[in-house]
This record gives structure tokens, C-alpha cells and sequence, in this order.
């Protein structure tokens, strides 16, 4: 595979699948860089707004076979990945295991907020490992394998927030909105008519399977790395190292007792309890691969990080209390969070020469 056939490829499918999704073209597209990055999705956003169709128009095009999980208070950990039987062969009673329904290239785990968390953890093995251990022996699960998770708000009844553990397993969390008035005349029409659209299918699982190889191996350079790096660590707060010198500025706690290092009122991170792990870099770098290679480019630049910023790290922070107080939420903290590095990253000015460029730049 190289760089034109894997843009084809992911072009036409985008396409197809646009063909019954109507108003959401960015939702789709980041849905299927997701796919293509070997990672797993959280679709938030009100009922109705077709994140289900989504996520199963995507699995019918790319050929992939999906199974459908609808999470509901009483669902138990083996109604998800399977359990171990006795049965009864020739007079002999022997185990077998009989897989559920996360033996699937796709699962659609619908509403998975409306299980308790001893269910949802049921997934965290297979999303991690590719692997559900039953009795104490590994299934392999098939490739390729992604979870694509439905989440309703806080707002609504019966909802039990996912732990963050399991959340920070998610590569990306893709906010679902309101179509466009233009958008929304068309699904009616194309939802209360006899004609139906349909999609065909256009790509297999071992197609996903080298696009997702073939991302892999797209090189990034160090400075784009660093980059990627420096947004990540910005949504921390540095906590001091023992033997070091005392700061002196007035160390503060958290309101749970944790230390964290002097409040700077120029840093946005004073509005983070948490802020994302490594796993955080990983997916940005692997994201912004396939954006690069989508847009016919085996390298990736700044602008590809920046691209997938907010539904890479939106759900890998974790607001302070006062912030909520203040009203800030955590699309506001990440736009100030990215100009903030953005702006550290800028070159500095070393001579007149280059203050004079860089001042037209600006303008």
C-alpha cells in the first residue's frame, strides 16, 4: 500500500458513507480516522442525533462484522464478553465457551453510561489487550477490533459516569451536535419518503487492517513530537521533586489534600484537577498520522496535532470544582490551553532581522 492508494481508499469511504449520514461530515470523518489510528470512540451528544446509524453505516462500508450492545442497569459483565458452559458429549460433561458479543470487529456498546461501572469494566481488557480471559484462559479477539461507545449526558436520568481508567482508553470523544437547518430538511426527506438510501460496502478487514499498518509507519520528526508533548504536559500540574530547591512562591493543595506545585495565574492549567497521561501523546501522534496521510502527505506537521486536539484530550481532563463554579468548561480550557503552547513553540526573535519578519508575520 502507499500514500495514494491508502487516500483513495479513505476518501471513498467517506463518501459512502455520507451517502446515509446527512449534516455530520465531521463526525464521520473523525469517527473514521479513529478507525484508521486503531483506536476506540466515545460519540456524545443528545438522543436522536444518529450517532448509532453512524457508527453502523461506518462498520456495513468498511465490511466490518458489528455487534450491538445496549447497556441497561441489570446487564451483567458476561452478557458482554462471554462465559464458560458444561455440556454433556458422549456421556462425558466438558467446558466450552460460548464468546458474547465483544467477539466482533466493531462493538457498539449503545448508552454504555447507563450500566454500572462492575459492567463497563468488562470492557477494559478487550480494549486494551485485544483479549477476554474467561476461566483463566485468553480468547484472541478478531482484527480489527474497536469499540464505538454512545454516551448520554449528565443531564439525562440513570446515567453512571465511566470511571477514568476506562475512559482515558478511548482515543478520541467525538461530540455529536445539531444539524444544520439545510442538513436537517434533508434528512426528512430522505427518512419519511419510500426511497431508502443505501450504502455498499467498499472496504474489508484486512484492507482496515494494512491502512492501520501503513499509518503506523508514517515518521514524525522530533520537533512535531516535542510539540505533541508540550500540550500534553500542559494540562498537568509539575509537582515538586523531592531535594529541590523551595519555590518562592507559596506552594497551594488541592481541596482533596494532594500538593501541586505554586498557582500561576497566567497558566490555564490552574482550572485542572487531572490532566492526561502518556496515552494522551500516543493518540494525538497516531491521529494526526492518518490526518497527514489523508491529506496526501507522509509527514506530519503541527497542524495535523492541532487538528485533532480537542477530541483527543477533551476527555483526558478532569476540571477543578472552582472552574466548574466559574463556569469554564473543558472546551474553553483547551482553546486557552493551545494558544498557550502555540505561543511558547513560536520562534523567538534573536535579531532586529528577524523581530522585522516576524512582525509582518503577524500582520
Amino acid at each position: 500500500m502507499d500514500i495514494e492508494e491508502f487516500r483513495g481508499t479513505y476518501q471513498r469511504i467517506l463518501d459512502e458513507v455520507k451517502v446515509a449520514v446527512i449534516g455530520q461530515d465531521r463526525v464521520v470523518e473523525l469517527l473514521l480516522t479513529c478507525v484508521m489510528a486503531e483506536g476506540h470512540a466515545i460519540l456524545t451528544g443528545m438522543p436522536g442525533l444518529g450517532r448509532t446509524l453512524i457508527a453502523e453505516t461506518l462498520g456495513q462500508v468498511l465490511g466490518l462484522a458489528v455487534r450491538r450492545i445496549q447497556f441497561t442497569p441489570d446487564l451483567l459483565p458476561t452478557d458482554v464478553t462471554g462465559t464458560e458452559v458444561i455440556d454433556s458429549v458422549h456421556g462425558r460433561f466438558q467446558h466450552r465457551f460460548v464468546p458474547g458479543p465483544v467477539f466482533a470487529h466493531m462493538v457498539l456498546a449503545d448508552e454504555i453510561n447507563r450500566s454500572p461501572a462492575r459492567t463497563q469494566a468488562a470492557l477494559l481488557e478487550a480494549m486494551q489487550e485485544k483479549q477476554v480471559t474467561a476461566n483463566g484462559k485468553r480468547h484472541a479477539l478478531s482484527q480489527p477490533f474497536l469499540v464505538v461507545a454512545t454516551q448520554n449526558t449528565v443531564d439525562t436520568e440513570g446515567v453512571y459516569p465511566l470511571p477514568e481508567a476506562q475512559i482515558d482508553r478511548f482515543l478520541m470523544q467525538i461530540e455529536v451536535r445539531y444539524p444544520a437547518e439545510d442538513a436537517e430538511i434533508e434528512i426528512l426527506d430522505a427518512t419519511t419518503s419510500l426511497a431508502r438510501r443505501t450504502v455498499r460496502r467498499v472496504a474489508d478487514p484486512a484492507t482496515v487492517v494494512a491502512m492501520q499498518q501503513f499509518a503506523r509507519v508514517i515518521p514524525v520528526s522530533r520537533t512535531v513530537k516535542d510539540f505533541a508533548v508540550r500540550l500534553v504536559r500542559a494540562t498537568r500540574w509539575e509537582r515538586k521533586e523531592e531535594g529541590s530547591a523551595p519555590s518562592p512562591r507559596r506552594s497551594r493543595r488541592h481541596w482533596w489534600g494532594g500538593l501541586r506545585a505554586p498557582e500561576d495565574p497566567d497558566r490555564v492549567a490552574r482550572h485542572l484537577r487531572w490532566g492526561s497521561s502518556p496515552r494522551a501523546g500516543q493518540a494525538l501522534l497516531r491521529a494526526a498520522k492518518v490526518r497527514a496521510i489523508a491529506r496526501g502527505r507522509a509527514y506530519v506537521t503541527r497542524e495535523d496535532v492541532l487538528s485533532v486536539v480537542h477530541p483527543v484530550l477533551s476527555h483526558r481532563i478532569i476540571l477543578d470544582h472552582r472552574a466548574g463554579a466559574r463556569g469554564m468548561t473543558a472546551q474553553r480550557v483547551l482553546d486557552t490551553l493551545v494558544e498557550e503552547v502555540v505561543a511558547e513553540a513560536a520562534p523567538k526573535a534573536t535579531s532586529s532581522r528577524m523581530k522585522t519578519l516576524l512582525m509582518g508575520m503577524k500582520r
